[in-house]
Order: structure tokens, then C-alpha cells, then sequence
């Protein structure tokens, strides 16, 4: 165990970049960071730029799709619609003769 009168070692403080320096390395190193942060921020707006384009495109494409399958349901519907009224019709007409015929052999 260490006694009382024992000190830790003081550690000596490394003195910061700015004053170790020479003023115009610190400013090529403000102004590279600058750069690259530019040119980062132009990669990023060109990476913007073309998901907004694909968003677009993939949301034009997919109204086209919807677009066609509601014109297929809507021609479905139709056709379905065209055969329900047949049917009817056909019923109709095959009850009054069978109606018909009924009546007439009751006569």
C-alpha cells in the first residue's frame, strides 16, 4: 500500500497542435478539411439527387401498374356484369315458357 507521503508522478500536459505548429500548417489543414468536407457534402447531394429520381421513377411505375390492374378489374367487372345480366335474361325467358307451357296444359 502506498504511504502518505508517496505522489503520484505529475503527468506533463502535451502542449495542443495550435501551439506546436506554425500558423499557415494549421491553416493548409482548416482549409484541406474544408475541401473534403465540400466535396462529401457534393456527393451527398448528388446521392440525393438521384434516389429522388429513382423515387420518382419507381413511383411513376407504379401507378402504371395500378393503372392497369384497375383496368383489368374494371373490364372483369364488366364481362361479369354482361354474363349476370344473360343469366337473368335467360331465366326470365325460360320461366314464361315453362310458365306458358303450364298454363296451357292446365287449360
Amino acid at each position: 500500500m502506498p504511504s502518505v507521503t508517496e505522489t503520484k508522478p505529475v503527468k506533463e500536459e502535451q502542449p495542443k497542435k495550435i501551439m506546436t505548429q506554425p500558423l499557415p500548417v494549421i491553416l493548409d489543414e482548416i482549409e484541406d478539411s474544408i475541401r473534403k468536407a465540400d466535396e462529401a457534402a457534393e456527393i451527398a447531394r448528388r446521392a440525393a439527387e438521384e434516389a429522388r429520381k429513382a423515387g420518382e421513377k419507381a413511383a411513376g411505375e407504379a401507378a402504371r401498374v395500378a393503372a392497369e390492374a384497375i383496368a383489368r378489374v374494371e373490364q372483369i367487372a364488366r364481362n361479369a356484369l354482361q354474363l349476370a345480366e344473360l343469366l337473368n335474361a335467360t331465366l326470365i325467358e325460360a320461366s314464361t315458357g315453362i310458365e306458358k307451357k303450364l298454363t296451357v296444359k292446365h287449360k
